[in-house]
């Protein structure tokens, strides 16, 4: 029995191998690490990627969020806006740079913020909201953004997971302020290691990150502000460089193996697949389905040598390091039923069509043994509001 993995990056190393090796045999011929040609070349490339004026490569997806709200002088007292149903580092980082995550719910089909609650939430020390473009599909960033004007606030895009995504023609990292992009390995377009984008249409922001990536240094041991080591190595970039070309092909065949898996997947009420807003085009960084049986189809993929994953199982206000901020179970019960149903498939752009079909009959099989006729999605969940 073939494995299906969530992720399959031998398979896809001879694409884009000998580019790889020449880029890396370049930076080892010239002997410089720290800098260069090559991380300016990465900047250009992903610049006209996004749309975006300025592209600063930064060492870690983390980071680049980090030296964003550092940027936009985030600091004790200020509230930030963001989603409970997301990676550790977006609500980390804001406490980071000093701020508060102040929560908002997310909706139930897109798994991004609900643009209907964030008015409530903001307060007069509320500084900026985060949307988080979950899985590679963006945010209601046109609603998001009427909001941010309205109350005077600045939108950072968390785009780790969304290089590539679309929002009404435009690219992810050139909707809001800043955007901030993640190259871990695992990503849509990954690393051999840490790395990560801050992205911005905005000159000042950008010379304020380039600035504050190097320590806050405007000339060699001249400093205006305090930075941190933020920078991204020379190796890393040029890596990148050689796999970028690959990038839209493989977002492409994501979004076909996301449409097999829904058109095999639509005969299954009992199986909630994922809704891609008309405005949206995702990159399908995951392919996640809801299931009031997730723990057991969970087992029963592994049974059959079918990975999958869970992202997230704990939202963050109900993480014991956010206890301080006074969140209780049952805040943001969107969030917390979706934590208890999501199940992501696997998604990668090595997949066969056998594969695929393998991957969602597995599902159907156990759906049907296991689920009474006629029963659907969700049994108590909380819907969209």
């Amino acid at each position: 029995m073939k494995p299906v993995s969530m992720l399959d990056l031998k398979a896809e190393f001879p694409l884009f191998e000998k580019a790889v090796r020449v880029a890396m045999d370049e930076v080892l011929e010239s002997q410089h690490f720290i800098g260069g040609s090559h991380v300016a070349a990465l900047e250009e490339k992903f610049a006209n990627l996004t749309g975006a004026k300025h592209a600063v490569a930064i060492g870690s997806g983390t980071d680049a969020i980090l030296v964003a709200l550092m940027a936009t002088d985030i600091s004790p007292g200020d509230e930030v806006i963001t989603t409970p149903f997301t990676f550790f580092a977006t609500a980390g980082c804001i406490h980071r740079a000093g701020g508060k995550p102040v929560f908002v719910d997310i909706e139930s089909d897109t798994f991004n913020i609900d643009p209907a609650k964030i008015e409530a939430a903001i307060t007069s020390k509320t500084k900026a909201i985060m949307p988080v473009h979950l899985f590679g599909q963006c945010a209601d960033m046109d609603a998001i953004k009427n909001l941010a004007v309205k109350a005077n606030l600045v939108v950072i895009e968390d785009a780790a997971q969304a290089v590539g995504a679309m929002y009404n023609s435009q690219a992810a990292g050139a909707l809001g302020h800043a955007g901030c992009f993640s190259f871990y390995p695992t990503k849509n377009l990954g690393g051999f290691g840490e790395g990560g984008m801050v992205t911005t249409n905005d000159d000042d922001f950008a010379t304020k990150v380039r600035q504050l990536r190097n320590h806050g240094q405007t000339d060699q041991y001249h400093h205006t502000m305090i930075g941190g080591n933020f920078r991204l190595n020379t190796m890393q970039a040029a890596i990148l460089s050689a796999k970028l070309p690959h990038l839209a092909a493989f977002n492409m065949r994501r979004n076909e193996i996301a449409q097999q898996y829904n058109e095999i997947l639509a005969a299954t009420p009992s199986i909630r697949t994922p809704r891609i807003a008309d405005h949206c085009q995702s990159c399908f960084h995951q392919y996640s389905i809801l299931t009031d049986q997730r723990d057991a189809l969970r087992e029963h993929l592994n049974s059959q040598s079918i990975g999958s994953g869970i992202y997230y199982p704990v939202p963050l206000h109900l993480q014991p390091c956010f206890e301080f901020l006074g969140y209780e179970a049952g805040d943001f019960p969107v969030s917390e039923e979706t934590a208890k149903r999501i199940l992501s498939l696997p998604v990668h752009p090595m997949l066969t069509d056998a594969d695929v079909k393998r991957v969602a009959s597995c599902i159907v099989q156990h759906q049907s043994e296991t689920i009474p006729a006629g029963a659907t999605y969700p049994a108590g969940a909380t819907g969209r509001s």
